[in-house]
């Protein structure tokens, strides 16, 4: 199949390559639908901050396609006007198949997620989605180890990497990596333990280049600006929007600001105002914290 070219997209690679030479990380912000998509590239492009936007399996399903969401961001960067470097990036594709599906669509970026496999097996997958993306000039992330709690139905147990593995895994020519150091998708429950230091340092010694940290969402803004100057250049945000967004939306409907005795506050451009707001806010925060806020 033909790729669907669009220039105003980058790949993944310079931008955080770049955050890994200056120590700080990236914001990957997973997208549900348009208003996601506009409040974020809004927000990057007032800030001046460099942002991958990131697209799950289940969010592409949900959203009509792999070309719906490829176009959808291409044409806000033009109606927005957006000049800041944005990728697009297929989170935890879960088969060699999904990332060149991304790939023939026009994500500029693709993860293949293999942990769920042996690793001879993720590491023989990776090499293909590599042969494929590399082609196109698309970034690839892969990942070892496993990321504790649910992703699109995949259940990861949350096993530490080892760092023999990430000398292998990079290798192959993989553009930056995920690994499994303790965090978890989703909010993370009482008693956990935190971030394995620790297993990220030996993992940075033998990887050296940009890694990325899952499961960003609700980690204290200690552990997370300590993982970045061990290595951390890219972290992934998803929950933490999801609950903002929520928030913000029950707040303005207890309220009563959506009831028709009161006005137009029905109206869905209205009704979702308020969430999307909170997007913005929790994306001008998060990336204050990551330190690559005004740093497009």
């Amino acid at each position: 199949m033909a790729r669907i070219y669009h220039s105003r997209l980058v790949n993944a690679s310079g931008i955080v390559d770049k955050a890994h030479k200056g120590k700080y990380a990236v914001g990957h912000f997973n997208i549900n639908n348009l208003e996601w998509t506009k409040s974020l590239l809004e927000a990057a492009q007032a800030s001046n901050t460099s942002i991958i936007l990131g697209a799950s399996e289940g969010a592409i399903k949900y959203m009509g396609g792999y070309k719906v969401v490829a176009s959808l961001v291409n044409e806000l960067l033009d109606a927005l006007q957006i000049t800041v470097p944005v990728a697009l990036h297929l989170d935890h594709g879960q088969t060699v198949e999904s990332c060149k599906k991304a790939i023939d669509a026009g994500f500029s970026s693709v993860m293949y997620d293999g942990s769920h496999h042996p690793f001879e097996e993720n590491l023989s997958n990776t090499k293909e989605v590599l042969l494929y993306a590399k082609h196109y000039e698309v970034s690839v992330e892969a990942e070892i180890g496993t990321i504790g709690g649910e992703e699109d139905g995949v259940v990861g147990t949350g096993e530490i990497a080892d760092p023999k593995e990430a000398t292998i895994m990079v290798a192959t020519g993989i553009d930056f990596l995920a690994a499994g150091i303790g965090n978890i998708h989703g909010p993370y429950p009482a008693g956990w333990k935190g971030l394995n230091f620790e297993a990220l340092e030996q993992i940075q010694a033998a990887a050296k280049l940009g890694m990325v940290l899952h499961g960003g969402s609700g980690i204290p803004k200690e552990q997370v600006i300590h993982a970045i100057s061990l290595g951390i250049s890219k972290i992934n945000v998803n929950t933490e929007l999801q609950i903002a967004f929520a928030q913000a939306t029950r707040k303005y409907i207890e309220a009563g600001k959506d009831l028709p005795e009161n006005g137009k506050g029905f109206d869905p451009r209205k009704l979702l105002k308020p969430g999307c707001d909170a997007i913005k806010d929790t994306f001008n925060e998060l990336t204050e914290w990551f330190g690559s806020k005004g740093k497009a």
